[in-house]
């Protein structure tokens, strides 16, 4: 699948950071977990900086989310999701060497939260050092307080495709499937997959649940077009290039469409 569907990683970790303030990880003898009347009001004052802060992020205002941030850590230096969610906009920014130095502050802050190394795994994945993302991923995946493994499951698998390792990615998908099976990431590669194993059945039934979804990307189209097409359902097909054609006319894949480029 294309790298559009990984834009939502960039805020995978908004529903995490407003849990990781109530927790700091697994309890030691003789000590209570860690819950919101244990903060200072300046640590819950951070959190609502770091709430806003992904807010403006996710409407693309950028700079204020990048003030919010810093607000936060003005109130809370020690706070870790701050530096983490700093790293990933920092990412998408092209700005990787103050990306990287945020996530590994991240990790030497909270080194036992698997969202934090997970988002450092993505980072790595993301700019060439996909062997040594592997090892994030596989360990935010070890991490029995990990509540959403999903997410470093579709990373690692996105990860082993990029290694051109098609088995091992199949793995940490169905591994994701398995946790969340309407997530249309997991589903849209697994899909992928199966169509580039000629067994178009499966395809269909995973690019199904994508469209399900509402999701009607221009490569999510083509593929499901394709699909039906080796499945000799050429009413399915025919419906699927009007959708094509009407979502995406000056797309890569109607211009494929059009040209009978079904095998390329």
């Amino acid at each position: 699948m294309s790298a559009k569907w990984h834009g939502a990683v960039v805020i995978a970790l908004a529903s995490a950071v407003l849990l990781a303030g109530c927790a700091s990880g697994p309890m030691e003898s003789k000590e209570e977990l860690k819950t919101s009347s244990d903060q200072s009001e300046d640590q819950k004052r951070a959190r609502i900086r770091l709430q806003l802060a992904i807010g403006y992020y996710e409407q693309r205002q950028i700079n204020v989310a990048l003030d919010e941030i810093k607000r936060a850590l003005q109130a809370d230096p020690n706070l870790a999701d701050a530096y983490s969610v700093r790293g990933l906009i920092y990412m998408e920014m092209g700005e990787n060497r103050l990306a990287e130095d945020n996530f590994l502050q991240s990790i030497k802050l909270d080194p036992s939260n698997p969202d934090l190394t997970n988002n450092y795994g993505w980072f790595l994945c993301q700019t060439g050092r996909e062997r040594q993302a592997m090892s994030y991923f596989e360990s935010a995946l070890n991490n029995r307080t990990y509540q959403s493994p999903a997410k470093a499951l579709n990373n690692a698998g996105v990860c082993s495709l990029r290694l051109k390792d098609p088995n091992a990615a199949e793995k940490y998908f169905i591994r994701a499937f398995q946790f969340e099976p309407g997530n249309p990431l997991t589903n849209a590669h697994l899909a992928k997959l199966h169509y580039d194993k000629k067994d178009y059945e499966r395809s269909r039934f995973y690019i199904g649940r994508v469209m399900k979804s509402d999701i009607m990307t221009a490569d999510v189209l083509w593929l499901a077009i394709k699909t039906e097409r080796k499945l000799g359902d050429r009413a399915a097909e025919a419906s699927l290039a009007t959708q094509l054609r009407r979502r995406h006319p000056n797309s890569v894949e109607y211009a494929a469409f059009q040209r009978g480029a079904f095998d390329d």
